[in-house]
């Protein structure tokens, strides 16, 4: 169970000036536990205990750097089950998903610990020209300084990680904002950091309300934002100022099964009712359109209308359990509606459609037609939509059709297909041979157009909290 209240945590200090934050069981809605806000002379303490450990953050040296984020493994191992229980609890996760989810931020820290001593730089041959004789180049990669990081509900644990790890690397201290959803996983992370020896100041993280975090977006002594959540983000951009920005804003990822797939339509299934479904369909690259060649419409069709009708939904403590509830019930109603739109504008139910409360079942449907919100808008819930192709490169356009561009997943054996699809699909990232809800948290993951700005993943995260600085000797 969770602690009855969590502190707030400021230049690596733990208090509790208030509970004023009740966090609600997503399953059962009663109140889980409180925790602390902060308030706006709280934020302004946060950002200026950043600025004044900047210095004492750059000057880690990188073993050190390094012993920190062991640390933190170590801790993170020891505290497994509490963690995935405080997910399950506060963000509705099927406790299998939960478990997953602390497995990632494991291995998120685990890779930064290794990326923390191969920060390297490299010589600039500057003897290009006679102008150049005589010059010498060196360039390294130095922390940009103090950042402020703001994460969504549904990965508490490892969006947070692919933010305050790789700044731990880098070297800068961060003021960190999590969902108020879902605030438990970063304070119980805040909690083992508070156990490093970490410079004092170099972090901060509690929740609070939009107006109080403004100055995490506009404060100028803030040297880079890294957002993650809904296309509010590019309004946060506009409000940055001279800052470095990056974003991910999310999705309506797309899936090409192509006419070569005959023979193994159990495992694309099998991998399809995963991707779209697991965590409640509640990520930013869950399968969402599934484009279907006519040759294998109509026995894929069937199968995974059936694997979708078989799923079990409930209480996510319960280890059977692959649907859970949904964030809130707002956001149920919202993509009830929306199924509701397709059906009325004659897309067909193939499964599911129901609800109660925030527990929507997970739902198949097909013909949607292109203009319907299922079709432009991100789900984020159960729901995912099948249509068929006959032209390769005709599915091509439709997936790039969307004003998002995440990641898409093409089953094919064609390596001429394969290829065509990567060079083609206008996305961050194409998966062949499985779903777009692939991910590994060393790959640069990141989109194009709506769904945001910048890479993710350990090492390319390091790269936008560092900057280069040159050095020129003439010899």
């Amino acid at each position: 169970m969770l602690k009855p209240t969590y502190p707030l945590y400021v230049a690596n200090a733990a208090e509790t000036p208030n509970a004023d934050l009740e966090v609600l069981d997503k399953y059962s809605g009663q109140v889980a536990t409180r925790v602390a806000m902060a308030d706006a002379a709280t934020v302004e303490r946060a950002i200026a205990a950043a600025v004044a450990a900047a210095p004492a953050m750059a000057a880690l040296p990188p073993y050190r750097r390094q012993a920190i984020l062991e640390h933190c493994v170590a801790r993170f191992r020891e505290r497994a089950e509490e963690l995935a229980l405080a997910l399950c609890i506060e963000a509705g996760k099927p406790i299998k998903d939960a478990r997953g989810e602390v497995t990632r931020l494991i291995d998120t820290f685990r890779i930064a610990a290794e990326e923390s001593v191969r920060i390297e730089g490299q010589t600039v041959n500057l003897e290009i020209s006679e102008r150049g004789r005589g010059y010498r180049g060196i360039w390294k990669r130095v922390p940009v300084g103090p950042c402020s990081f703001i994460t969504p509900f549904n990965f508490p644990l490892n969006l947070v990680a692919h933010k305050v790890a790789p700044a731990i690397a880098a070297g800068c201290p961060f003021v960190l904002k999590p969902a108020g959803k879902t605030p438990v996983g970063a304070l119980i992370i805040a909690e083992v950091l508070a156990g490093t020896d970490l410079p004092e100041g170099a972090f901060s993280v509690f929740a609070c309300g939009n107006d109080e975090a403004a100055p995490l977006i506009e404060d100028d002594r803030i040297r880079l934002l890294s957002f993650t959540g809904g296309l509010v983000g590019w309004e946060f951009k506009a409000r940055a100022g001279r800052k470095k920005v990056t974003l991910e804003l999310g999705g309506n990822a797309a899936c090409i099964v192509d006419a070569d797939q005959g023979g193994k339509l159990d495992q694309v299934v099998e991998r399809l009712a995963f991707g779209a479904y697991y965590q409640s369909g509640q990520s930013c690259i869950s399968v969402q359109r599934i484009l279907v060649h006519d040759a294998v419409y109509d026995a894929l069709r069937e199968k995974l209308a059936a694997r979708v009708a078989g799923f079990v939904a409930g209480d996510p403590k319960d280890e059977r359990t692959f649907i859970g509830p949904v964030i809130d019930e707002a956001s149920a109603q919202k993509l009830q509606g929306w199924i509701e739109e397709a059906r009325e504008a004659g897309a067909r139910v193939i499964a599911g459609g129901g609800r109660q409360g925030n527990m929507l079942a997970a739902t198949l449907l097909e013909d949607v037609p292109r203009d319907c919100a299922l079709q432009r808008q991100e789900a984020f819930g159960p729901v995912a939509l099948l249509q068929r192709f006959d032209d390769f490169g005709a599915a091509l356009e439709t997936v790039n059709d969307s004003d998002f561009g995440l990641q898409a997943g093409v089953f094919t054996d064609s390596l001429a297909h394969a290829m065509q699809a990567w060079d083609r699909l206008d996305v961050g990232g194409v998966v062949v041979g499985d779903v777009p809800s692939f991910r590994m948290d060393n790959m640069p993951y990141g989109g194009v157009k709506d769904s945001g700005l910048g890479r993710e993943g350990v090492k390319f995260a390091i790269e936008d909290m560092s900057e280069v600085r040159l050095l020129v000797l003439k010899t």
